[in-house]
């Protein structure tokens, strides 16, 4: 009250809104000058503008009289701009800089606040601004300038030039023609500044004429700055409530809340976010983290949020593993998205993410191989669902990030059984897709601390020592079986058949192997680990001799999967004579992803299967003598080709076989007289040719067999 009485009203005045140049009405701001001198008084030679970029040139005289001009330094400069030629395309015609430009730019893009007022005889007239330009000195004439000067300097060495040589050297042109742009590259020239630029350049200028302050055209334009409605009834916009009319005045900022991020991608505003509805706070934080413990969400909430309330939200988007909060593989993968690396779909990449959950619902360590036997996907798929609730150990595996949270399973039992029910579904869910086996939770042996699922160095050791012993009797029967049936014919001489031995250190090293991350995600099926590790990665009594080749051993089973594989393995090979193991199992994990969920093959395909049908669909292992210092893995070693595939070029091909099963390189010429040595005759050019396609690669003049060459 004492202020309102310090600061009377002392006039009310009507307030009229004029529209008749509500569209059309520009403030120009020029640069200060003096009081004593307004721009009104210099005359404006000419103006345009273009009306798309609200773009406005002025031309202005300058005042040559004036005792404050130099005449000398505008001499000058008009004579760096336009030379010593005058015609009607000099920037100076007068020869002295008589004239100046001044170009506008935009102050703000939004002038719906602003308006120019006019107060006649107790009224305020208000028209609102279609725009604000600020009018800078161009100068433009400097470029025209420097332009001059670099074709004068071109032209003085292109006359130097030709007083040295009577006659210009013939120059060679090279012609290339563009490429037809693809739609991506179209969108980012479009977006680049260049065309921006460009496009600018292109908008035509509109001649304008001036008219001064005391023309009689801008007196009768200056009558429409007052509102032509003579009533306060025609004027309905102004016939509003107080707060409504202030509204109108000054709306709310439309630019701030454009630029505003809808909400924080990498870098999170806590205080933006707490703007945020709860909800969309839970789900950004956890998009971001991934992984969390209650305790830490709640502290980055705030202490005047209600728990309950956040837990419910959580729940919508987490799913809890071992006592924390782990972010939902659909929020991370929406629909209709795709993975970086592979292109998988989103469908296939939550169900993959949803198995390492739910595998670190079971243990504490998940072993990379394994995620990528069984999911099929990609190795950077499968790391990227790891590091996102992960670290990795070396020589174990990946271990949860987070220790286990008691306190928050003690505090919240009622969330911990809602959410046991949850996976149980999810489990369900996932055997059914991946065909696994049930698992129970391993039990620790009396007097074994740790969490459920962590075994030792020693546990291990004990439990493969148990694992071999089982399979050794099973091992030893399916042998003698074998040798019985081949026992038509002695075995050759030289040929020695070597036996692995079961000692504790090598079971403790193998049983190491499945914590190594870089696996092949093969090894789905039990013991195909050890198998692999026989002579020449097949069992003991089926290696061959001096011939450096293994025969078949009889089909190891008759059932679908095993039809399915003998299909898969016989049309790979009369496409592909020579494959090296890691090839084929590289082939056989793309044959898997194309193959629907529940399909056969998905119940788990060992090497030793996969090698047994290889030999027996008529192939044969090439015992390559790799040299000692080679970089190839075991399975690149392991060479199989196909004998016999029914064409004319059979009995060439075994010719190259025998070659290289005593040669890891070999120069074409020693090829061609073996062949022509071996057939009896002289083989053209095209018959080496096909051979050598077939089976070989060439690397530095030498010739390999595919898949053995090491840059």
């Amino acid at each position: 009250m004492a202020n309102e009485e310090d600061d009377p009203v002392v006039q009310e005045v009507d307030v009229y809104l004029a529209k008749s140049l509500a569209e059309k009405l520009y403030l120009f701001q020029y640069p200060v000058r003096p009081a004593s001198m307004t721009y009104d008084d210099i005359p404006h030679l000419s103006a345009r503008i273009k009306p798309k970029q609200q773009k406005v040139e002025l031309e202005m005289a300058i005042d040559t009289l004036n005792p404050n001009y130099c005449r000398s330094k505008g001499e000058q400069i008009a004579l760096n701009v336009d030379g010593t030629c005058a015609d009607e395309a000099s920037t100076y015609s007068s020869k002295l800089m008589d004239k100046q430009t001044f170009c506008s730019s935009q102050t703000t893009s939004n002038t719906s606040r602003y308006a120019a007022a006019l107060y006649r005889q107790g009224e305020l007239h208000l028209t609102p601004l279609h725009g604000i330009l600020q009018l800078r000195p161009s100068f433009s004439y400097l470029d025209k300038a420097d332009a001059k000067h670099r074709e004068r300097e071109a032209a003085s060495e292109a006359g130097d030039s030709s007083q040295d040589e009577a006659e210009e050297d013939v120059k060679q042109i090279t012609v290339r023609f563009s490429r037809p742009e693809s739609e991506q590259a179209r969108q980012r020239r479009v977006q680049s500044y260049e065309f921006l630029q460009k496009k600018h350049a292109e908008e035509p200028w509109v001649h304008l004429h001036y008219h001064g302050r005391r023309d009689s055209r801008s007196e009768h334009e200056r009558q429409y700055l007052l509102c032509q409605g003579g009533s306060g009834a025609e004027n309905t916009e102004l016939v509003k409530s107080p707060s409504e009319y202030l509204l109108m005045l000054v709306p709310p900022s439309q630019e701030e809340e454009r630029d505003k991020p809808v909400a924080p991608s990498n870098v999170l505003s806590m205080a933006q976010l707490r703007t945020l509805p709860l909800t969309d706070q839970i789900k950004i934080l956890m998009k971001n983290v991934k992984v969390m413990p209650f305790a830490n969400l709640m502290s980055l909430l705030g202490p005047a949020v209600d728990s309950v309330a956040v837990l419910r939200g959580i729940q919508k988007v987490a799913m809890l593993v071992q006592g924390n909060w782990v972010v939902k593989s659909d929020i991370l993968y929406p629909k209709d998205s795709s993975s970086p690396h592979s292109g998988v779909p989103a469908e296939v990449l939550c169900r993959g993410r949803d198995f390492v959950m739910w595998k670190f619902t079971q243990s504490r360590w998940v072993v990379r191989k394994e995620v990528a036997a069984v999911t099929k996907l990609c190795a950077e798929d499968v790391k990227d669902f790891l590091e996102h609730m992960a670290v990795v150990r070396i020589n174990r595996g990946w271990e949860f990030v987070l220790p286990h949270d008691g306190e928050f399973i003690r505090k919240h039992p009622d969330v911990v059984q809602r959410q046991h029910m949850l996976w149980t579904g999810i489990q369900a869910k996932l055997e059914k897709v991946y065909n696994l086996v049930k698992e129970t939770t391993p039990k620790q042996p009396d007097g074994q601390p740790g969490p459920a699922g962590l075994l030792s160095g020693e546990q291990r050791v004990q439990a493969a020592k148990s694992r071999a012993q089982q399979n050794h009797a099973l091992l030893e029967r399916e042998l003698q079986r074998r040798r019985e049936q081949a026992s038509g014919s002695a075995v050759p001489p030289g040929v020695q058949i070597k036996e692995e031995p079961l000692s504790e250190e090598g079971e403790e090293e193998e049983e190491e192997e499945p914590a190594v991350e870089e696996g092949e995600p093969m090894d789905t099926s039990p013991g195909g680990g050890r198998l692999g590790r026989l002579t020449n990665g097949l069992p003991a009594g089926w290696a061959a001799g001096g011939d450096g080749f293994t025969g078949p051993p009889p089909p190891s089973g008759a059932g679908p999967a095993a039809q399915e594989l003998r299909a898969f393995v016989e049309a790979t090979f009369q496409r592909q004579f020579v494959l090296t193991l890691s090839e084929l199992k590289r082939l056989f994990n793309l044959h898997l992803a194309s193959l629907p969920p529940g399909h056969t093959l998905f119940s788990g395909i060992s090497d030793r299967m996969l090698q047994d049908t290889v030999l027996a669909a008529g192939c044969k292992q090439i015992l390559v003598p790799f040299p000692p210092q080679t970089a190839a893995s075991p399975d690149e070693q392991k060479v199989f080709a196909l004998w016999e595939s029914g064409d004319m070029s059979d009995q060439h091909r075994q010719v190259l076989l025998e070659i290289f099963s005593k040669n890891y390189r070999v120069r074409r010429n020693m090829i061609q007289s073996r062949l022509t040595q071996e057939c009896g005759e002289d083989l053209s050019k095209q018959e080496v040719d096909k051979v050598l396609k077939d089976c070989c690669v060439s690397y530095g003049g030498m010739w390999y067999l595919k898949g053995t060459v090491q840059s």
